[in-house]
């Protein structure tokens, strides 16, 4: 028989529980100021239900009522500096959290009327939940997506776990501001099955973050129970796999709550890095709407009563009459208050309709407010140094473009302390695997911070880095095609976040990305991730073609106070052409494309290594070709002046691009040419583009499925053919 030595966690485990003399500690003002939140948030809750029955709330209501105590009595110790993310069911996260940052307990809530602050921001609430342009992200955001940053509530979260790579973010940005902040971050017992939760729970614990990974336990996912999910059901266990201590505590129990939020607190503060809390709570009612969970068979009367008798609104109001701190009379009162004001609240955003109530049409959202802050308006960067080559004020010479890459960092490193760069072996390896960060990590050795191979965990943090808003973050992603891993921050959160919660906002957030078509790394490392994020909202795309545009172009993207996906290619990286030998510091605007070829015969739209290969191709075959090098590739970035123009010549347009047919930007841009530019077309867009297929590992498939000269050239000729304008070369027609 084998020996066995039992193992243990290295970090504790442990269940709280309350006692009177806690309750003695807090003293009677603290607790009736819980108790006061909690009639608020419990007050709210029932008004969004009332309303829902209606028909008035569009979309999901996702009531808190039951698991409501848990976050009042987590949040009543938070200060306004102190960060929250939440969840898709998180009115009471955020109410508790906007009520900690206005009411600070000063007055006695059962003599003094509620402030006009709280009276204030409990009709935004509800106002976003009905989707009005009073509303904390003017009506976009609705029942699930709820931010306020003045309160340090930086949004709940429609994605299951979505919050909980930002909050990582948010705490990294605490830890180097070094105030002493924390992050909080709830989630469900859905959420902690969730890729994202692990990763970020790891980063958390191996940067030892100032997090609270705070999990609301109520059993279900929908209608799914809790022991259908894992086999362990005492969710708090994940912690020792992280070394991340861990508390279980009663949720339906204020105090408790409290008291276990203050020892995380007290080890966060101190710099002992990330905590769980996991709180067993119940919701009421069913996923979403004012029917009982036993209406649609998943649970028993019984199991329903039996936390009902639990409620955390008659804790502590029980507790504190069992104390002499409060009569029953004065606890009625506090109820009659909160739900009063809500009715007078509720009274303002609707209206008679016969016999029915509907919203006061006048508080709807202007139509014309639907695209408003998809993206910034690039005010940041009014007044900088622009600089084209052709013109450059600095010296410029051949230069190998994974210098300018590497340079052009070290620069801004160095004149702006907010930059610093995250990604895989990015510290090591003479600069990552490509040289991109050469000399850096000596330099910045703060700021250069290795990853482990966790997308969704790192992007996610950064991603919450950007919106925290004190750091400009520059993520590298050593593959294109693992965008896929990281989506979800990548796409719901990013590049929604300023439009989703308003419009105003801001994300500074560079990712760096190469394409590695052609270098045999096969389908899952090969792609051109341009058409990708070209498909959402939110992301500005540049790709450079030059190391002199490359400077430029990143020099922008690092003022831009959107996202932007900077695309490299690594068929570039060992070529040299001119660029900065000195001048590190000018910029080339977002938005501008350049004619590298006159021509009048046909336009040619690339970027990229295609850019250099027409002009080549263009030159070999005596082709009067204008090649416009697009450099900018979102939706925005589009210069539809400088194309235009070209059109208006030469009445033919070929979109280049070296990748697949699938997942193509060609697509898009060569139907906004034909819708833009119908009229000078004399045929329709020709589109060069791969195969189907992505590249397999073969050198010959892999050849057979990427653009090169040949296509080019075959495309070039045909194109003028079908104008009209044979060539005397032949060469075989586009599949």
């Amino acid at each position: 028989m084998p020996k066995t030595i039992d193992l243990h966690y290295h970090a504790p485990w442990q269940e709280v529980v309350a006692t009177a003399d806690d309750w003695d500690h807090l003293g009677s003002a603290t607790v009736l100021r819980m108790l006061h939140h909690l009639h608020l948030v419990r007050a709210f809750e029932e008004t969004v239900l009332e309303l829902d029955g209606e028909g008035l709330v569009h979309g999901p209501a996702h009531s808190s009522i039951g698991q409501d105590g848990g976050a009042v009595g987590a949040v009543s110790l938070l200060r306004s500096s102190d960060l929250i993310t939440g969840s898709h069911r998180g009115h009471h996260q955020f109410l508790a959290k906007c009520l900690a940052h206005l009411d600070r307990g000063e007055a006695d809530p059962r003599r003094t009327p509620l402030s006009e602050g709280v009276r204030t921001m409990l009709y935004r609430a509800l106002a976003e939940i009905l989707g009005l342009a009073d509303g904390y992200c003017r009506g976009r955001g609705g029942s699930m997506h709820l931010r306020w940053a003045e309160a340090g509530a930086l949004g709940t979260n429609a994605i299951v776990g979505g919050g909980v790579p930002l909050a990582t973010g948010a705490a990294w940005a605490c830890k180097r501001r070094g105030a002493g902040d924390v992050a909080f971050t709830f989630l469900g017992d859905g959420a902690v099955n969730i890729g994202a939760v692990p990763e970020s729970m790891n980063l958390a614990a191996l940067w030892s973050l100032p997090v609270c990974f705070f999990i609301e336990n109520n059993g279900y996912a929908v209608s799914t129970k809790l022991s259908e999910e894992t086999r362990e059901t005492r969710l708090s266990s994940r912690g020792g796999a992280y070394g991340i201590p861990a508390l279980r505590v009663d949720g339906m129990d204020p105090v408790a709550v409290r008291v276990a939020t203050q020892m995380a607190l007290d080890a966060m503060r101190a710099g002992q890095g990330p905590y769980i809390i996991e709180a067993e709570v119940y919701r009421y009612f069913h996923h979403g709407g004012g029917l009982p969970g036993s209406a649609f068979g998943y649970r028993s009367k019984d199991e329903e009563a039996a936390w009902r008798a639990r409620d955390p609104l008659a804790c502590l109001a029980r507790g504190m009459i069992e104390r002499d701190w409060l009569s029953a009379d004065e606890d009625a009162t506090l109820r009659a208050g909160a739900r009063a004001c809500m009715v007078e609240i509720a009274a303002r955003l609707t209206e008679k309709d016969g016999s029915k109530r509907r919203i006061v049409p006048a508080l709807w959202p202007q139509a014309t407010f639907r695209d408003e802050g998809v993206r910034g308006d690039l005010a940041e960067l009014a007044g900088v140094r622009c600089e084209e080559l052709e013109t450059a004020s600095g010296k410029v010479g051949e230069v190998k473009f994974i210098s300018a890459v590497a340079g052009v960092m070290a620069r801004r490193m160095e004149s702006d302390e907010r930059i610093f760069c995250l990604g895989e072996d990015i510290h090591k390896l003479n600069g990552g695997t490509n040289g991109a960060t050469r000399g850096l990590a000596a330099r910045f050795p703060d700021r250069i911070v290795p990853t482990p191979i966790a997308e969704q965990g790192f992007v996610g943090l950064a991603g919450g880095v950007a919106m925290e808003g004190h750091y400009r973050p520059v993520v590298e992603l050593m593959y294109a095609d693992f965008a896929l891993v990281a989506a979800d921050p990548l796409f719901n959160q990013i590049g929604k976040a300023r439009h989703m919660f308003g419009g105003d906002m801001a994300v500074p957030l560079v990712l760096r990305s190469k394409c590695a078509i052609g270098t045999g790394y096969g389908s899952q490392h090969s792609m051109d991730p341009a058409g990708l994020y070209a498909m959402w909202p939110g992301w500005r795309i540049v790709a450079p073609s030059t190391p002199f545009d490359y400077v430029g172009l990143m020099n922008s993207a690092l003022q831009c106070d959107d996202p932007v996906l900077v695309i490299e290619h690594v068929g570039l990286y060992n070529t040299t052409a001119p660029g900065p030998l000195e001048d590190f510091d000018y910029y080339i605007p977002l938005g501008k494309a350049k004619v590298v070829r006159p021509g009048t015969a046909l336009t040619v739209l690339t970027y990229l290594a295609m850019t250099p290969l027409a002009v080549k191709v263009a030159d070999e075959l005596g082709v009067d070709a204008e090649v416009i090098d697009l450099r900018s590739l979102d939706r925005a970035g589009i210069d539809w002046e400088t194309i235009g123009d070209s059109v208006r010549k030469t009445n033919n347009v070929v979109v280049l691009e070296q990748g697949s047919q699938t997942a193509s930007y060609g697509a898009m841009l060569a139907d906004e040419v034909q819708r833009r530019l119908f009229d000078h077309l004399d045929q329709p867009v020709k589109r060069i583009h791969g195969g189907e297929a992505a590249p397999n590992v073969s050198k010959v498939l892999e050849r057979a499925a990427f653009v090169g000269a040949e296509e080019v050239r075959a495309g070039f000729i045909e194109v003028l053919a079908d104008a009209g304008r044979p060539l005397a070369q032949t060469a075989p027609a586009l599949g």
